[in-house]
C-alpha cells in the first residue's frame, strides 16, 4: 500500500510537469488517501502487537 501511495505521488509529479492539472490533483489525493490509510493500519498493528504481546516476525536467534 505504501508503494502504490508513492507510485501516486510520482505520477502526481509527472503529470505536474507535464501541464495536466487535473490529473496531477487526482493522483496526489488518492496518494495521500492511501497514504493515511497505511499510516492508520500500521499503528493499529503496532498497538494490538503490544496489546497481544505476540511478534509479527519470525524470532530472533
Amino acid at each position: 500500500m505504501l508503494r502504490a501511495a508513492i507510485l501516486f505521488f510520482i505520477i502526481a509529479l509527472v503529470a505536474m510537469v507535464f501541464g495536466a492539472n487535473n490529473i496531477a490533483g487526482v493522483s496526489a489525493e488518492l496518494g495521500k488517501t492511501l497514504l493515511y490509510v497505511f499510516l492508520a493500519l500500521a499503528v493499529i498493528s503496532f498497538v494490538v502487537s503490544l496489546a497481544t504481546g505476540r511478534r509479527s516476525g519470525p524470532p530472533l536467534g
